[in-house]
């Protein structure tokens, strides 16, 4: 019988319990921290994991990581040698993010925090510009399986919409960027940009005040990445100096944000507290039982983290 352990701090052990066994039965699932005889766990499905949570386990096959990051995972937690991690592919996971970013970037392109303003100060004035969803181009920064369909999304609704990846990734109707050559030339005509891209050394600190000037005059920022991808102060400058029109955050580099964070209180800052989407255990249980199958019978696992390049 394969046994898997679940460890979380955010998902509920029941709906996950449940989803697992319908699709395999055979599968004991144990919670963390009652590993019992531990020398029986071959899985484990974890969200900030101990940090030597995984030497505990002689026989571990596969590490699942329960959402769509990795940093939870490759930063001070002990990997066995040989031991594959798979990130979470979750199609219901990649729809929210679709929606946050279309949601967020609609909001931009129709002022409504203008209105709402005018709302809460009893203001009637509709002869505000309105553009059209054509006429703003965004950018999605990182093409890997969430960005390409937020691209998509974005391109959907009208917006000409680019992509920038470390490596070149081609999307229908979505421009391509690539390479550290590119950057520049991509940042320069997007005028909502939305960060997809997994935390590594590489992309820590990726949106600082050079690269953020180099958005068009009047930008809007969407970050649904890792909130160490953006430097907070740099944005909070450029909003005060009217470089970058606004922001939606849904990820910071302390979280939960604490309270006297300027973002809490910022006029042109949306905050969301990291629930732009989450793992849906009806839909992402498929994914690690196929894993778990394809373990067993000695076939390739799909998703597997390449732990030189962080994703």
């Amino acid at each position: 019988m394969p046994v898997l352990l679940f460890k979380t701090e955010f998902a509920s052990l029941p709906p996950w319990q449940a989803a697992l066994r319908e699709r395999m039965p055979e599968l004991e699932v144990r919670l963390w921290p009652a590993l019992g005889d531990a020398a029986d766990i071959e899985y484990a499905l974890v969200w900030k994991p101990p940090p030597d949570l995984f030497s505990a386990l002689p026989n571990l096959k596969v590490i699942f990581s329960l959402g769509a990051g990795l940093d939870h995972l490759l930063k001070g937690v002990y990997l066995p040698p040989g031991v594959p991690v798979v990130r979470m592919q979750d199609s219901a996971l990649t729809e929210g993010m679709c929606e946050y970013a279309v949601y967020m970037a609609l909001r931009f392109l129709r002022r409504m925090a203008v209105y709402e303003a005018q709302q809460r100060s009893r203001e009637w004035r509709h002869h505000l510009p309105q553009p059209r969803a054509c006429e703003l181009r965004a950018g999605v920064l990182g093409m890997g399986v969430i960005g390409r369909a937020v691209a998509g999304k974005l391109a959907a609704m009208g917006f000409e919409v680019a992509g920038w990846s470390r490596t070149s990734k081609r999307v229908a109707d979505v421009q391509n960027f690539h390479g550290a050559g590119q950057l520049q030339a991509f940042l320069e005509r997007s005028d909502i940009l939305v960060c997809v891209l997994p935390l590594t050394e590489a992309t820590r600190g990726i949106l600082d005040r050079a690269r953020m000037t180099r958005l068009p005059r009047g930008a809007f920022i969407i970050n649904i990445g890792r909130g160490e991808h953006l430097v907070e102060q740099d944005l909070l400058e450029l909003l005060e100096e009217g470089h970058i029109a606004g922001a939606a955050l849904d990820v910071f580099a302390a979280e939960p944000l604490p309270d006297e964070h300027p973002f809490w209180r910022h006029p042109r800052i949306t905050v969301t507290p990291h629930n732009a989407s989450v793992t849906n255990p009806d839909t992402a249980s498929a994914h690690v039982v196929d894993n778990i199958r394809r373990a067993m019978r000695g076939q390739p696992l799909t998703s597997v983290v390449d732990l030189t390049r962080g994703y």
